[in-house]
């Protein structure tokens, strides 16, 4: 009977990786070197606590056993012994530097930053993130794709759901890629399981962390530190290319945004009609602002103020005021700076579409030039 439950509580506890693993409650290997020795370790350690548990678990039920009372064991008289309480400390103490040892060697390693073949800036904000490339003249925001439709269950979710971005960031195989990790408001943290990284995102500091992937591939991650209201809608899509490839991907990148700002140039010169601007505007409002002022402008009250008849979005002289809070921000509050974020038309669009939508009906229309005129610091 002893051998049947010392049998039986052993192959449960055995069993437990291979549980874990079918249900995905385990560790993943990952794509890096360093996030396979951090499964190795965890792997090992885990396979220790279990056999140390087994010991003892085994001795004490062995003991409640064979010395229960219907047996007519008696108590054992005996006084301390040195020599057995030297051999329990030793032992646990040689596991602890069996584990300590590697577990070092590779939080050594995860720090090592130096000798990086791509440098990267990861700038946290509610709610996304941004990526300039280091001496590339490449950079641009990673904002959630999920439709505010499959958000509010209009529209059936579709895998990877909230899980999508519309733009990743795009990293070269086999080589080091270093990352410099800040936040522009809030603490977050920039999460990649496969990689073994996470980085907490300080304002006014920088965090360093670096991988090097194994093989090509889409890997996810998630903004890992609560960070208010849009936490959840803060994914991370990592897309790895073979060197040939992100190469390719870099040079169509610089010249795509160096098009865009000619355009945003040619831009100055243009007008557009208020029905243009409106439909941009419907569009970027809903992807970028609708998450805090509400999809009918109402806001949230104590929060987010209201932008459907109130305040600048319609009093005429505060026209551009209301430029310049898009644009540049308002200190101490949630209201983010959208200059970096938009193009000048959709900076442009998004405004006008604020003071005509719900009601507020001003009839006028903001122009790129307008907006370009408070980026480069007119006064109002």
């Amino acid at each position: 009977m002893l051998r049947s439950l010392i049998a039986g509580i052993a192959s449960v506890l055995f069993s437990m990786p291979l549980m874990a693993d079918t249900m995905q409650l385990n560790m993943t290997p990952g794509v890096t070197a360093v996030s396979q020795n951090v499964y190795g370790l965890h792997m090992t350690i885990l396979y220790i606590c279990i056999a140390i548990g087994v010991v003892v678990f085994g001795v004490m039920f062995w003991a409640i056993f064979h010395h229960r009372k219907s047996k007519g064991a008696k108590p054992a008289s005996f006084h301390e012994s040195t020599k057995v309480e030297i051999i329990w400390t030793l032992i646990p103490f040689i596991i602890l530097i069996g584990m300590a040892i590697p577990a070092t060697k590779t939080l050594i390693a995860m720090e090592d930053t130096s000798k990086s073949d791509v440098t990267i800036l990861v700038t946290g904000s509610q709610w996304k993130w941004h990526y300039s490339y280091f001496n590339q003249d490449v950079e641009y925001y990673s904002h959630l794709a999920t439709s505010a439709e499959q958000i509010s269950n209009q529209r059936q979710k579709r895998d990877n759901y909230l899980l999508e971005v519309d733009y990743p960031l795009v990293l070269p195989v086999g080589q080091k890629v270093r990352f410099l990790i800040t936040s522009q408001d809030v603490i977050h943290s920039w999460w990649v399981p496969a990689f073994a990284v996470k980085k907490d995102a300080n304002p006014g500091f920088i965090n360093e962390a670096w991988t090097q992937i194994d093989k090509p591939g889409i890997y996810r991650g998630q903004c890992a530190e609560l960070c208010g209201k849009d936490h959840g809608f803060m994914p991370i899509v990592v897309i790895a290319k073979p060197q040939a490839e992100y190469d390719d991907w870099l040079q169509k990148t610089k010249i795509t945004q160096r098009k865009a700002r000619e355009e945003e140039q040619r831009l100055l010169d243009m007008q557009m009609s208020l029905d243009e601007l409106m439909a941009l505007g419907e569009k970027t409002y809903t992807a970028r602002c609708a998450m805090c002022h509400q999809a009918n402008g109402e806001g949230i009250p104590g929060a987010f103020p209201a932008l459907a008849g109130e305040g600048v979005s319609i009093d005429p002289k505060s026209k551009l005021e209301h430029i310049s809070v898009v644009v540049h921000g308002k200190a101490g509050t949630a209201m983010q700076a959208f200059g970096p974020q938009l193009s000048l038309k959709e900076l442009a669009a998004v405004i006008t579409y604020e003071r005509n939508a719900w009601g507020n009906n001003t009839g006028e229309s903001v122009q790129a030039a307008e907006v370009q005129a408070i980026k480069n610091g007119q006064q109002l």
